[in-house]
C-alpha cells in the first residue's frame, strides 16, 4: 500500500512520526519507492497532518497510542518485517516506550535504526529542546549568512532541518542498508542536525584554512563580499541574483550590461564595480533583465517567489513541480533513468489508513486493536 516505482521498491520502513526533518526523510524514501508505514498520534503532529501536508505524501498513516502495550506489540510486529525504522524523539524517549534499538533488534537484527535529532544522541545538550536556527547557530553556519553586516539572516529551516538533517539521515540509512546486506546486522544511524550542518559547511572550512574567512558577513567570495556574486535591485523593486565568479562568465555579465568596469582582480575596485552594477540594474525591470540574460553564461537569474517558481519555463520543461491530488508540490528528486521515483499516494489525515495499512503489512486482528483504543481509524 503506497509503494512506489523507484529504486527503493521492496525496502520496508516503519516511521515513528515526528516533525520537520524526520517526515522529510521518510517522504524521500517513499518517493524513491520504499514501502513506508507512518505511525503517528490520532491528532497528528504540529500542523495536524491532512491532505495539504506534502511532507506526509506517498505513505499511509496509522494512528496508534504508543503508551498502550498492545500498540507497542503491533509496532514490533511491523519491525520484524521491516528493513528500516525512523524515529525523531528526544534521546531515551522511545526506549521508555519499549521500541528502542535493542527492543527492535531482538525481533530483527538486520534492522537499520535511523535516529533524527537536533543535538544528537549524546553530549551535554542532547536532552535540550531546539530548532533549526539553534542548531545552525553553534556550527558556524548561521553567523555568516546574509549580506547585512549588522546581523545574520536565517534561511527558513532549509540549512539545518533539511540540509544537515533529513538529507544526512537518508544518506546514512542508505549506507547502513548496503552494509546490512553484507553483514546481516543493522545499526543505529545517529543523524544529528549539528553534525550534518557542520559537514554541509565544509567549503567554509576550506575558506577558513586558506585565510579567506574574515569572520564577518559580506566579506568573502560567496557571501556578497564581492560585487560579482551578489543581489541587485531592479527598477520595479524586485531583484536579480548575480553569480559571475569565473572570468569568462564575468565578461559575459559586463557585456550584457554594456558596462566598462575597472579590473575586478583588485579589491580596491570593488566599491566602484558594485556602484556601477547597482545603478545599471535599477534602470530596467526584473522581466526586462531576465530577457537580457536568458540562456546566457552570465550566471544571472531573477529572484522569484515560490508561486512564480512553479511557472518558470525551465522548471516547467523539467516538470520540477507537479500537481498531485490538487496540490502543486515539488516532484520527487533525484531522477532515475530506469526506475523513476513517483508520488504514490497523496497526503492523508492522521490514522486515515490504519485498518488497510496494518492489514497490508500482515498485522492480525486489526479490529481488536482499534476496539481496544491501541489504534484509531480516522
Amino acid at each position: 500500500m503506497g509503494q512506489g516505482t523507484g529504486p527503493l521498491r521492496g525496502v520496508k520502513v516503519v516511521e515513528i512520526a515526528g516533525i520537520g526533518p524526520g517526515p522529510h526523510a521518510c517522504m524521500i524514501l517513499a518517493d524513491l519507492g520504499a514501502d513506508v508505514i507512518r505511525v503517528e498520534r490520532a491528532g497528528g503532529g504540529m500542523f495536524g497532518g491532512g491532505q495539504h501536508d506534502v511532507l506526509t505524501r506517498s505513505r499511509p498513516s496509522v494512528a496508534m497510542d504508543l503508551k498502550n502495550p498492545a500498540a507497542v506489540a503491533a509496532v514490533l510486529d511491523l519491525v520484524e518485517q521491516a528493513d528500516v525504522l525512523v524515529e525523531g524523539m528526544r534521546p531515551g524517549a522511545i526506549e521508555r516506550l519499549g521500541l528502542g534499538p535493542d527492543d527492535c533488534w531482538a525481533r530483527n537484527e538486520a534492522l537499520v535504526y535511523g535516529r533524527m535529532t537536533g543535538w544528537g544522541q549524546d553530549g551535554p545538550w542532547s536532552q535540550v529542546a531546539g530548532h533549526d536556527m539553534n542548531y545552525i547557530a553553534i556550527t558556524g553556519a548561521l553567523h555568516g549568512l546574509g549580506q547585512d553586516k549588522a546581523r545574520p539572516h536565517f534561511p527558513g529551516n532549509l540549512v539545518g532541518d533539511f540540509g544537515g538533517g533529513s538529507t544526512y539521515l537518508v544518506i546514512g540509512i542508505l549506507a547502513a542498508l548496503l552494509e546490512a546486506k553484507v553483514s546481516g546486522k543493522g545499526q543505529v544511524v545517529d543523524a544529528a542536525i549539528v553534525d550534518g550542518t557542520a559537514h554541509l559547511n565544509a567549503m567554509s572550512a576550506t575558506f577558513a584554512a586558506l585565510g579567506m574567512d574574515k569572520g564577518e558577513r559580506a566579506s568573502g567570495l560567496l557571501d556578497g563580499g564581492t560585487p560579482y556574486y551578489d543581489i541587485y535591485e531592479t527598477a520595479d523593486g524586485k531583484h536579480m541574483s548575480v553569480g559571475a565568479l569565473e572570468p569568462q562568465f564575468y565578461a559575459e555579465l559586463i557585456s550584457r550590461l554594456e558596462l566598462d568596469l575597472p579590473d575586478r582582480n583588485d579589491p580596491a575596485n570593488f566599491p566602484a564595480i558594485r556602484d556601477a552594477l547597482t545603478t545599471r540594474f535599477k534602470e530596467r525591470t526584473q522581466a526586462e533583465w531576465s530577457q537580457v540574460f536568458d540562456g546566457t553564461d552570465a550566471c544571472v537569474a531573477a529572484i522569484i517567489p515560490l508561486a512564480e517558481a512553479t511557472q518558470h519555463p525551465h522548471l516547467v520543461a523539467r516538470e520540477t513541480f507537479v500537481d498531485s491530488a490538487g496540490i502543486t508540490q515539488p516532484a520527487p528528486a533525484p531522477r532515475f533513468s530506469r526506475t523513476p521515483a513517483t508520488i504514490s499516494m497523496p497526503p492523508g489525515g492522521p490514522g486515515g489508513h490504519t485498518r488497510d495499512a496494518l492489514a497490508a503489512w500482515g498485522i492480525e486482528d486489526v479490529d481488536a486493536l482499534i476496539e481496544s483504543g491501541a489504534a484509531t481509524q480516522a
